[in-house]
């Protein structure tokens, strides 16, 4: 019996480690050959990870939810044997394991110097099975005075619903929240003791009240990625955002000419998305400034224009693959580029490298109807535009004759950017530019 490493797998040049989502397959399930074992998580873009050998999957090294390092091993394949002759292995480990205080990992054995260990009884369940705790969970649960009912009520994430150390201070830390008393400080004045001065009283954020109609829906895995990652770009960078209006008619009417014989041609569809991303690098390169990033006191300038785009998945949330070195594309290599990333980062198909090393991002807003925006730059950049729908107006036309009243096709851009690095001049310059990109359009220019 040949055992086979399975180690987790190289997804990227910028991607270092992964986050174990759920096992697909329990030890002592035969595995073929390219078959899913587990999927995995690097940001916003999940996976799964095939077997390279068909075998018996005897031990997993890692649980659901832990980071693990790409190259590590993440579990143990045998080539030979049964499935049963596995199985039994397998639980004879884990029983080795619940029974052998001294097994613990170190981070139980560190809590455990500060806190004398004290075993809580294995619970049983409503079926009158023993529900098993891992001695790190009841070592946590002695030291913080977590009963045997409080337990038995904690929902387990783990393999088999066991409750994870993620699982009970999860729990210890709501409950702690919910006991919290307000806190009351009160000054006393140094001229008089009898003459105290007014109370400042700090409470703590209400505790939500909810009636029977309505619904508690728990976040899933990326829109708690994309919450922290919009508070931390709000704490990290002061928000500005400039507006421009630009007269985008001559692109308007050249796109809606060319389109059909484009698509036959090319085999593309021509949206706008291309047209824009081909005038915000042509900005970038007038003001290269934008294109930069912030460590401490140190101001990184990029020199590749790699160009975001933040695209609206079924499920309602966000991703932004990246147009790497858009600069050097014309517009069918940015049509090809733009149609592509989209489509596969709405079937969930994209690589993490192509979610990484964007330096300057764009959002059309306008795909819903939103004439402005004023979005939230997608760290470690330091401004991203939003492009407002295309709407016909009323405008005033200046001809060498005189002034008239036209019909013309208009959009707003708001360009949000790091005031720590983007003065008003700089950001204001700069969706100016992209506007004069985008009116100054050739209308008899080929494709």
């Amino acid at each position: 019996m040949a055992d086979i490493e399975m180690k987790m797998p190289k997804m990227g040049e910028s991607v270092a480690e992964a986050t174990i989502i759920k096992w697909l397959k329990n030890e002592g399930d035969h595995i073929d050959a390219d078959e899913s074992v587990l999927e995995i998580a690097t940001d916003k873009v999940d996976s799964e990870v095939p077997s390279s050998a068909e075998g018996i999957l005897t031990k997993k090294l890692f649980n659901e939810g832990d980071v693990v390092k790409v190259g590590a091993v993440i579990a143990i394949i045998s080539s030979g044997g049964t499935a049963a002759a596995a199985s039994s292995a397998a639980k004879q480990q884990e029983a080795v394991a619940g029974g052998n205080s001294n097994s613990q990992p170190q981070e139980t054995a560190a809590i455990a110097e500060k806190v004398p260990y004290v075993p809580a009884p294995s619970l049983a369940k409503s079926n009158g099975s023993v529900r098993f705790y891992s001695p790190l969970v009841r070592t946590i649960a002695a030291a913080e005075s977590v009963t045997a009912d409080e337990l038995a009520a904690i929902e387990g994430t783990g393999a088999e619903a066991r409750v994870t150390k993620r699982d009970i201070l999860g729990y210890i830390e709501r409950r702690t929240k919910v006991k919290s008393p307000p806190e009351i400080k009160v000054s006393i004045s140094s001229s008089s003791a009898t003459a105290p001065s007014p109370s400042v009283v700090k409470t703590p954020p209400a505790v939500p009240v909810f009636s029977g109609e309505n619904e508690i829906i728990e976040m899933d895995r990326m829109r708690k990625l994309i919450a922290d990652h919009m508070v931390m770009s709000k704490h990290t960078s002061p928000h500005v955002t400039s507006f421009v209006e630009a007269d985008v008619t001559n692109m308007v009417k050249w796109r809606n000419k060319v389109k059909d014989e484009f698509e036959k041609r090319e085999k593309e569809k021509l949206t706008f998305t291309p047209l824009f991303v081909e005038a915000v690098a042509r900005a970038i390169r007038d003001f290269p400034m934008i294109n930069v990033s912030v460590d401490g006191t140190k101001i990184i300038l990029k020199k590749n224009i790699n160009i975001g785009m933040a695209t609206a998945l079924p499920s309602g949330n966000l991703i932004v693959p990246v147009i790497r070195n858009a600069n050097y594309m014309n517009l069918l290599g940015l049509t090809k580029t733009v149609n592509d990333l989209a489509n596969r980062a709405r079937n969930n198909k994209l690589m993490p490298d192509e979610i990484q090393g964007g330096t300057y991002t764009i959002s059309n807003v306008g795909t819903f109807g939103n004439v402005m925006g004023t979005p939230i730059i997608n760290q470690p950049q330091v401004a991203i535009l939003a492009l407002g729908a295309i709407r016909k107006v009323p405008a005033v036309i200046e001809t060498p004759e005189g002034d008239l009243i036209g019909i013309r096709s208009k959009m707003f851009l708001s360009h949000s950017y790091d005031h720590r690095v983007v003065d008003g001049a700089l950001g204001g310059s700069f969706v100016r530019r992209v506007a004069d990109y985008l009116e100054q359009f050739d209308p008899n220019r080929s494709f």
